[in-house]
């Protein structure tokens, strides 16, 4: 139960690990035009581009500043975590001028704030985390994709913690770039990195006066091969890591037959049920509320007095895994849920009963059985 990579469905397993295709062979042409077209569906954004690139998350991070970042450009980074401060260094990487609007540890940047930025300075690039896997902190991404179109500034957001887990729709809210990584809510193996493009970043980027500064990130070799698949033709640029493409396919169709809105709503009975569970246990988490708190993972502080490894270590030998904490300066005091993708009832309440095995291991007091009724209880009010 860490935030990626998370369980994956048997099916997607199987086609990871079946046979490796020739990434030329008619099938496997068939399976990666499928896959683009079905991305365009899960984005909500049927005018996009998609890209698949053999990657992390990061490459996806990458890829859209090399391509969109010209040295001299101004940039402003919205950030409420470890990614949003790694996005800053990407781009500073590619020579952009970067200010960073970095909200108090749990909180998020007020939408002012940013519009009142965007007044006095002329950027060309807005970048913020949807959901930031180091706090578990969630942005509402409409006002920002209002913001971007009402200043001609376009909007990227990192959502390798949130796609086909909270409530995106790029198209609809004007958000220009939507990026992740296969092994979170997408539920794939790690490996590949994954952006929908809207038409005015790709103009945009067609509009480049110097050369992109990563070759094997730029769209010039990418975007062949990407309509070369959409039409169903071979292609070649780099050899795509087939066997995930084969994944990618079958959990596409997976998320699409469970439906857009059944699965934004039934992740956010997963977010509200441990959240019920962790306060029934009287242990708070980083999100300053429950309206910025994630649907796809939780980040609790914790309690006084117990030592993250021996919890984490006890937890664990109660038969789940959970994550330590990420953000450097609070690092040790807090730990981390991932509870995206594929994750039912009992995956819930195992994890919560894991975790009151593990408090009352460390000598915390609490009701036992408080963290699970409660859940249990969020779970079936819906």
């Amino acid at each position: 139960m860490i935030p990626g990579p998370i369980e994956f469905e048997p099916s997607v397993l199987r086609a990871a690990g079946s046979a490796t295709n020739s990434h030329v062979a008619p099938d496997f042409i068939e399976t990666f035009g499928h896959s683009l077209d079905m991305m365009k569906e899960v984005w909500q954004c049927p005018s996009g581009q998609p890209f698949v690139l053999a990657g992390s998350g990061t490459l996806a991070m990458d890829t859209a500043a090399a391509n969109l970042i010209e040295r001299g450009d101004q940039a402003l980074v919205i950030s409420t975590g470890y990614f949003g401060d790694r996005f800053a260094d990407i781009l500073a990487r590619y020579g952009a001028v970067v200010k960073v609007l970095k909200s108090p540890v749990g909180g998020v940047v007020d939408t002012d704030l940013i519009e009142a930025e965007l007044k006095i300075n002329q950027y060309k690039l807005l970048t913020f985390t949807h959901v930031d896997t180091s706090t578990a902190v969630k942005v509402d991404p409409r006002p920002i994709g209002q913001l971007g179109k009402k200043y001609g500034v376009i909007t990227i957001l990192d959502g390798v913690c949130s796609v086909a887990g909270e409530e995106i729709r790029q198209e609809e809210w004007g958000i220009d770039v939507v990026l992740t990584a296969s092994q979170k809510a997408i539920g794939v193996p790690p490996g590949l990195a994954l952006l929908v493009v809207s038409p005015k970043a790709m103009n945009v980027w067609k509009n480049r006066t110097s050369p992109v500064g990563s070759y094997y990130s730029d769209w010039t070799n990418w975007l062949l091969i990407m309509n070369a698949y959409a039409d169903r033709k071979p292609s070649y640029f780099g050899t795509p890591a087939v066997n995930l493409v084969a994944a990618l396919e079958v959990s596409l169709q997976l998320i699409l037959k469970e439906g857009l809105e059944a699965r934004f709503a039934r992740h956010k009975n997963t977010g509200a049920a441990f959240r019920s569970g962790l306060k029934a246990l009287n242990i708070k988490q980083i999100p300053l509320s429950d309206e910025i708190a994630s649907n796809t993972l939780s980040a609790p502080w914790f309690p006084d007095g117990i030592q993250n490894q021996n919890f984490l270590s006890s937890v664990s030998a109660n038969g789940v895994i959970l994550a330590g904490g990420l953000l450097p300066e609070i690092k040790g005091k807090y730990f981390r849920i991932g509870h995206m993708g594929s994750v039912n009832q009992g995956d819930i309440l195992s994890t919560m009963g894991a975790i009151e095995a593990g408090l009352a291991s460390c000598g915390y007091s609490f009701t036992k059985g408080a963290g699970i009724n409660a859940a249990f209880a969020s779970l079936n009010a819906f």
